[in-house]
């Protein structure tokens, strides 16, 4: 067991930013990843605004999210292979000229086709998670703070996924339609340089190894990894529409952001809590206990049956999340090489992601057509999908593919 155990949780996280350079590159990451949580509602505000039309805005935000789990892993792998510096310039520049010209195309009222033709490049916006992670790897690779590091990081990641949509919607309803992804680019151009410029931190890129030019999808360990980290997207996506939905049959739809905060105030304070900690169990053992405990801590969302009780069923749901995300994102970093670890965790994000949308979508409809209720049996289903996945980690010994962890 490491000394640092034994410290307190305040010295914990004191004592991984007492890195040179560290406090500089967090904050920035903040800024650029901030615009990921703030573009996509943007556009679905935007739109309904200009145009009154939600299917448009669905479907442009669907469009948006699609072609970012497809373009993001792309842009992670050059990363790997050319570093940060040379390629988050270009590929923020990318994004943000093609969502630039979306919302000055939506303010002509130009044909519909084009705007789908414009935001399919904007998904190039780079995985911002994942470049400040891959500084904390390079920075304590095999020492016991990697872990906090990624707690740490874990708790930015919700904080933006909480305030960025409130933001959003906020600009673009008190000021112009176009606000709210406009704030977005700028804080996605600005964050983004804040971050290149800083090439102390940046990770050395690595060369080639013969024979190890495939993507990091070889390994059937990451499959497992990113179809959990779908499941959790999907509860994510019913937990955003379930609260709104239960709170309105509730009559109190202001109790909605209450209710989310609280869901992700819990689960930032498990994960800055665990991540303090270095349990000695392997991390497939802790991430089977983590996937487990999200799934019987998700069945008290079936029971609720008024505001307060909606509120404790978040905080105990949310308590699980961090704690299996930290873990997820330690076991990627253990599994891939070096020259692959950007592409790496950004296919969790990614999976996490597309499971936002599903949840998301399929969410809504079940509330349609049935109730609330069914909503949260998705959640709860998606949740134990993850623990029985979890087990698959079990079933096939994947030493050959694996490579030494600070964090095993």
């Amino acid at each position: 067991m490491s000394e640092s155990t034994n410290k307190g949780l305040l010295s914990a996280y004191r004592e991984i930013f007492a890195a040179p350079g560290s406090v500089a590159f967090s904050a920035a990451g903040f800024v650029a990843r901030l615009p990921i949580a703030m573009i996509g509602i943007g556009i679905v505000t935007m739109i309904s605004q200009l145009r009154g039309d939600y299917a448009l805005a669905g479907a442009l935000a669907a469009v948006f999210a699609l072609s970012s789990a497809i373009i993001a892993p792309a842009v992670s792998r050059a990363v790997d292979r050319f570093g940060q510096r040379a390629v988050l310039p270009i590929a923020a520049a990318v994004s943000v000229t093609a969502i630039g010209a979306l919302l000055l195309a939506v303010r002509m009222e130009a044909p519909d086709w084009l705007l789908f033709v414009l935001v399919v490049p904007g998904g190039a916006t780079p995985t911002i998670g994942a470049m400040i992670r891959a500084r904390w790897v390079a920075i304590y690779v095999g020492k016991p703070q990697l872990r906090t590091a990624f707690a740490f990081e874990s708790v930015v990641d919700e904080l933006c996924f909480v305030a960025g949509p409130v933001i959003s919607v906020g600009l673009s309803i008190g000021l112009f339609p176009e606000a709210g992804p406009l704030a977005g680019l700028i804080l996605l151009v600005t964050g983004t340089l804040l971050l290149v410029i800083q090439r102390g931190t940046e990770p050395k890129v690595h060369p080639r190894r013969p024979g190890r030019g495939r993507s990091v999808l070889g390994n059937h360990v990451m499959w497992i990894v990113i179809v959990i980290m779908v499941m959790l997207g999907t509860i994510f996506g019913v937990i955003d529409v379930g609260a709104i939905a239960f709170t309105e049959e509730q009559n109190s739809p202001g109790s909605a952001t209450l209710v989310l905060a609280l869901f992700a105030g819990g689960s930032g304070i498990a994960g800055l809590i665990f991540g303090s900690m270095h349990p000695a169990r392997s991390l497939r053992g802790q991430l089977m206990i983590a996937s487990s405990a999200v799934a019987v801590l998700s069945v008290p969302l079936l029971l609720v049956g008024n505001v307060a009780a909606l509120a404790g069923a978040y905080v105990l749901a949310g308590a699980t999340v961090a704690p299996t995300l930290i873990i997820a994102t330690a076991l990627v970093e253990q599994i891939v090489p070096p020259e692959k670890l950007t592409e790496g965790m950004t296919l969790t994000v990614t999976g996490l992601g597309v499971g936002v949308a599903l949840g998301s979508a399929l969410a809504g409809q079940l509330i349609d057509r049935y109730d609330v209720s069914s909503a949260y049996m998705l959640a709860v289903g998606a949740a134990v999908a993850a623990s029985i996945v979890t087990a698959c980690l079990f079933v096939k010994p994947s030493a050959s593919t694996a490579r030494p962890s600070s964090i095993e």
